[in-house]
């Protein structure tokens, strides 16, 4: 027999011009959740602060995730000792996909680490729910109560309605700098593009006959004509043993306009399957049967970033100077994306370190917020060294602790020599 359907009330409403803000309050409100924000949230909540974590996307991740990166750089250091030069929350994650094979390392001129993307998404939404950060998805910076030179409230717009999110510190890992943008601060843009990515997860592949990674930049070189290939050179990262790929072999433009960022992506995901027709065509052995599993959300990589306390100068990336409140390190090399049909690539000798300043982190005149991933400041060139995901978490959590320090005062202030001896593992051997 049917069930007897249970009586449910519906109710006629409108909204009311009065209907207040949602109410949000924490120690610490951290605006983006890719690698730099998840580092900083998961820092200051193990610091014991409350932490509000926001983002735009409708998911925790950020890049690392959701635009299908799938690839770890600037963690490790050059051969042959690939020391590991960013510790934190790399520590726990590379341990805990470990176990599940999920991680792959990739010893070359550096170390990278392959990833799944899948994996990594629930490890961190799990990871943030066991330490109680409040989330706030899909939320767009919409007002930034600033006063001489703090914050101490933002509003966010979601679909739901507007969310306020009033704190004592901020850390902007927005990567376009969206929260310091809208609170009225300087901010620096390229005179022209650096181009962004379309990445694409591809399945059906026999990795045994995947092309050297010379072969298949030459090849694009020499028919990307033919094919409408935009980037004249690109990489195939595929996973070990699963028969999977993430292509970047596209250029995209990344503009910070509603309308031209939609366009641009629809344009990327053209770009993309362009990708693969050259590749089921050029090689078939490896990409004959290949599938596009998932086209990532559009990659950025140098859009808008701070006017900071001090810019990251490309004289100091090559010498590697030692900055006194140095918050992270890398050895990856400057790859700059400022030409559509491909990039700068200087890499850089074996025993080759260079650092972030926590100064490069404060915008200018700033007392309450600090910036963390590809937002910091720095030179074009200089920021292309430092924008990858391992100083990225390493600025995160630095962030954090400058937060942490400061209190109710100003993070310009605050003792170096103990913000040292807290993340010593991200900036000492």
């Amino acid at each position: 027999m049917p069930h007897e359907l249970s009586e449910l009330t519906v109710n006629t409403v409108v909204k009311r011009p009065s209907d207040a803000a949602e109410q949000l309050t924490g120690d610490v409100c951290v605006v983006g959740a890719g690698i730099a924000g998840l580092s900083a949230a998961v820092a200051s909540a193990r610091l014991g602060r409350s932490v509000v974590l926001v983002d735009a996307l409708p998911v925790l991740g950020g890049q690392c995730v959701n635009s299908l990166i799938g690839l770890f750089c600037g963690v490790y250091g050059n051969g042959p000792d690939y020391r590991q030069l960013t510790h934190g929350i790399f520590d726990s994650m590379f341990d805990d996909l470990g176990k599940t094979g999920d991680v792959h390392f990739n010893r070359g001129h550096t170390m990278t680490v392959s990833y799944d993307e899948v994996v990594l998404g629930r490890w961190i939404e799990n990871l943030v729910s066991e330490l109680n950060i409040k989330v706030v998805l899909g939320a767009s910076v919409h007002d930034v109560e600033l006063s001489d030179g703090v914050i101490a409230a933002t509003t966010f717009a979601t679909r739901y309605g507007d969310v306020r999110v009033a704190a004592s510190g901020f850390v902007d890992a927005t990567g376009d700098a969206a929260l310091t943008w809208e609170a009225g601060l300087p901010c620096r843009v390229p005179e022209r593009t650096v181009w962004g990515s379309q990445q694409i997860r591809l399945e059906g592949l026999d990795e045994r006959f995947a092309p050297a990674a010379g072969e298949l930049v030459e090849r694009v070189h020499a028919k990307a004509a033919q094919y409408g290939l935009v980037r004249r050179d690109g990489l195939a990262f595929f996973y070990p043993g699963r028969n999977t790929a993430v292509m970047n072999m596209t250029h995209v433009e990344a503009p910070l306009g509603a309308v031209r960022a939609a366009s641009a992506q629809l344009a990327g995901r053209q770009q993309a399957d362009r990708v693969v027709d050259f590749l089921r065509a050029e090689f078939p052995r490896a990409f004959g049967d290949a599938r596009v599993r998932l086209y990532g959300f559009p990659g950025r990589r140098q859009t808008r970033w701070i006017a900071a306390e001090h810019q990251l100068a490309l004289d100091e990336v090559r010498s590697g100077h030692l900055f006194e409140d140095a918050v992270a390190r890398t050895a990856w090399p400057i790859e700059l994306h400022d030409r559509i049909e491909g990039y700068v690539w200087e890499a850089f000798g074996p025993e080759h370190t260079h650092y972030v300043p926590l100064r490069s982190l404060i915008p200018k005149d700033a007392h309450n917020l600090v910036a963390a991933g590809r937002c910091v400041d720095g030179d074009a060139a200089a920021l292309s060294s430092v924008r990858v995901m391992g100083p990225c978490a390493a600025m995160g959590e630095g962030a954090a602790h400058a937060l942490d320090l400061a209190g109710t005062g100003s993070v310009q202030e605050i003792n170096t020599a103990q913000l040292r001896e807290r993340i010593v593992e991200n900036i000492e051997s």
